[in-house]
C-alpha cells in the first residue's frame, strides 16, 4: 500500500484521530469513498466514450 508499513500507518490513524477527532473520521472516509468512487466512473465512461469513438472510424 503505497510502500507504507504497518507502522506508519498506525502513526497517521492516531494523527487522523488527534486531528479530525473520532465523531468526524467516519464522514471524512465517506467523503473520500465518494470521491474516489465518482473519479473513477468518470474515467471508465472516458475509456466507453473512447471505444465508441474508435468503432465510428
Amino acid at each position: 500500500m503505497f510502500g507504507l508499513g504497518l507502522p506508519e500507518v498506525v502513526i497517521i490513524a492516531v494523527v487522523a484521530i488527534v486531528i479530525f477527532g473520532p465523531k468526524k473520521l467516519p464522514e471524512l472516509g465517506n467523503a473520500l469513498g465518494k470521491t474516489l468512487r465518482g473519479f473513477k466512473e468518470e474515467l471508465n465512461s472516458h475509456d466507453d466514450d473512447t471505444t465508441v469513438e474508435q468503432e465510428k472510424q
